[in-house]
C-alpha cells in the first residue's frame, strides 16, 4: 500500500469518501486511512507526522496521505466544533464508524479488498439514499450543510435523502443548532455545492429542511415570488435561480465563483414592491445590498462578491447587449473594471448566460449576448494607451483612450450588425 507501514499489530482501513466512490464506480479523490489497535506516541515513531497537538490524525511521511487513529467523540458543547476526541488502541473500528454522517460514508475497506460495512452502507449505495447512522446525527448542525451538498453531488445518480434523516435534520433546523454554524463552514459548504453538478438540489434540500430560510434568507425569500410567464415560464423566482445555478455548473464546471454570481444575481426580486408583482423594475439595482450582505455575513471571498455584485447589476444590460450603444458598451466594461481585469467580462458573459438559459424550456436556446460581449470587450483591450498617447500627457491620455475605444467598439457592432439575432430575457 505504501513504503512506511503503521506500527506492527495495528489494522489499517481505507475509510470514507475513496471506498464510496469506488462502489459507485466514480473516481476517488483523496485516499483516507484509520488505524485500529495503534497509539500516538507508535505513530509518531513509525515516522507519521501528527497533525495537530491534540488530534489523532498523521500524514504518512512519503505520500503525505491521512492516517487517523480509531476514535470515539463525545458531545460536549453547541455547534460543529463540540466534541471531546479518544482515541486509543482499544477503540473498535465499528466504534470509530459509528460516529461518522452517513451510512455511504461508514464503509470500510480492508488490505485484502473485504469491506467492514456494518450499517449497510453498501446497500444505501444500490439504494440511492443518503442516510443518518445513528442518534448522534443531530449533535453535529453542520450535517445539515453536508446532506445537502451530497445531494448537489449526488442527486444526478439518482439519490434521495432518506425520510427519517430528513426529519432529523428539520428538527436540527427547528431547535435552532444552525445558528452556531461559522459563517467560513458554512462558505466551504455552498462553494462546493456550487461546484458539484446539480447545486439546485442543496438549495431544495435545504428546504425540505426548513433551513434554507436559516442559512441564505435572501436566497429563500425568492421561492413564491411571481415572475412574468412570458419571459419566465416557470413563474416562481426561487424555481428560476435553481435552474440558473444547474446551468451555471454545466456551462463553468467546478467553478464555484460563476456559481455563487448565478446564486445571487436575482437577489433583488425578493425586494419587489408586491403591487409591482410580478415584473420586477429595478430589480437589479435593488439586489446590490442584498448581495453584499450575504457576502459579509458568510465571509465569502472579495473577488466572489464583486463578480456576483457586477451580475446583479450588470445583467440586464448584457441581455440586451444589441440596443446599446458603443459608449454605454464601452461604460459597462469600464465599470465592471473589465479593462484592467479582463477576466470579469467573461465571467459576466457566462452568468448572464445562465442567466438567459436557466428558464423553462430555454436550456437548449442560443445566447448570442455571451460571445457578442466578448469580442466587443477583446476588440476595444487591442487598442493600447500607446495607440493614442503621442503628444498628451496625464488625463489626457486616459480619455483619448476611451474615444478610441468606444470608436473601436463602435466599428465592431455597425460591421456585426444583423450577423446574429439577440437573445431578448
Amino acid at each position: 500500500m505504501t513504503t512506511s507501514k503503521p506500527p506492527e499489530n495495528a489494522q489499517v482501513y481505507l475509510v470514507g469518501g475513496a471506498v464510496r466512490d469506488r462502489l459507485l464506480g466514480l473516481r476517488a479523490g483523496d485516499r483516507d486511512y484509520v488505524v485500529v489497535g495503534a497509539s500516538a506516541e507508535q505513530m509518531r515513531d513509525a515516522g507519521f507526522r501528527q497533525v495537530g497537538r491534540d488530534f489523532p490524525v498523521f500524514l504518512h511521511p512519503q505520500t503525505g496521505e491521512e492516517y487517523a487513529l480509531a476514535r470515539t467523540e463525545r458531545k460536549s458543547a453547541r455547534g460543529h466544533t463540540g466534541f471531546v476526541v479518544h482515541a486509543d488502541p482499544s477503540v473498535t473500528l465499528e466504534e470509530d464508524l459509528r460516529r461518522r454522517d452517513f451510512t455511504i460514508n461508514a464503509i470500510a475497506e480492508a488490505d485484502d479488498g473485504s469491506l467492514v460495512d456494518p450499517f449497510d452502507g453498501a446497500a444505501d449505495l444500490q439504494s440511492r439514499v443518503l442516510r443518518h447512522v445513528g442518534d448522534a446525527f443531530v449533535e453535529d448542525p453542520l450535517r445539515v450543510l453536508r446532506a445537502a451538498r451530497f445531494m448537489a453531488r449526488f442527486a444526478p445518480l439518482g439519490f434521495s435523502i432518506a425520510p427519517e434523516t430528513l426529519a432529523l435534520m428539520r428538527q436540527m433546523t427547528h431547535e435552532g443548532e444552525l445558528a452556531d454554524l461559522v459563517p467560513e463552514r458554512i462558505w466551504q459548504e455552498l462553494a462546493k455545492a456550487l461546484r458539484s453538478k446539480q447545486p439546485s438540489a442543496f438549495l431544495q434540500s435545504l428546504r425540505a429542511a426548513d433551513a434554507l430560510r436559516a442559512i441564505l434568507p435572501e436566497v429563500d425569500a425568492l421561492y413564491g415570488v411571481p415572475q412574468r410567464a412570458e419571459y419566465h415560464p416557470e413563474v416562481d423566482t426561487g424555481v428560476h435561480v435553481e435552474l440558473v445555478c444547474d446551468m451555471a455548473a454545466t456551462l463553468a464546471p467546478g467553478d464555484d465563483l460563476i456559481g455563487f454570481a448565478a446564486l445571487c444575481h436575482d437577489l433583488g426580486k425578493a425586494l419587489t414592491p408586491i403591487d409591482e408583482l410580478p415584473r420586477h423594475v429595478m430589480h437589479e439595482q435593488r439586489g446590490i445590498d442584498a448581495v453584499t450582505a450575504l457576502s459579509t455575513r458568510l465571509k465569502v471571498p472579495a473577488e466572489h462578491r464583486d463578480v456576483a455584485v457586477i451580475a446583479c447589476r450588470e445583467h440586464l444590460n448584457v441581455h440586451r447587449l444589441d440596443e446599446l450603444k458603443a459608449a454605454t458598451v464601452h461604460a459597462l466594461i469600464a465599470r465592471c473594471d473589465g479593462f484592467r481585469k479582463p477576466a470579469r467580462i467573461d465571467q459576466l458573459a457566462t452568468v448572464c448566460e445562465a442567466d438567459n438559459r436557466g428558464r423553462t424550456g430555454f436550456a437548449g436556446r442560443a445566447y448570442p449576448q455571451a460571445n457578442e460581449l466578448r469580442r466587443l470587450h477583446k476588440i476595444a483591450m487591442a487598442v493600447r494607451s500607446s495607440d493614442v498617447a503621442e503628444g498628451l500627457s496625464g488625463p489626457a491620455i486616459g480619455e483619448a483612450l476611451s474615444r478610441a475605444r468606444t470608436a473601436a467598439i463602435a466599428a465592431a457592432k455597425l460591421a456585426g450588425a444583423g450577423s446574429e439575432p439577440a437573445v431578448q430575457p
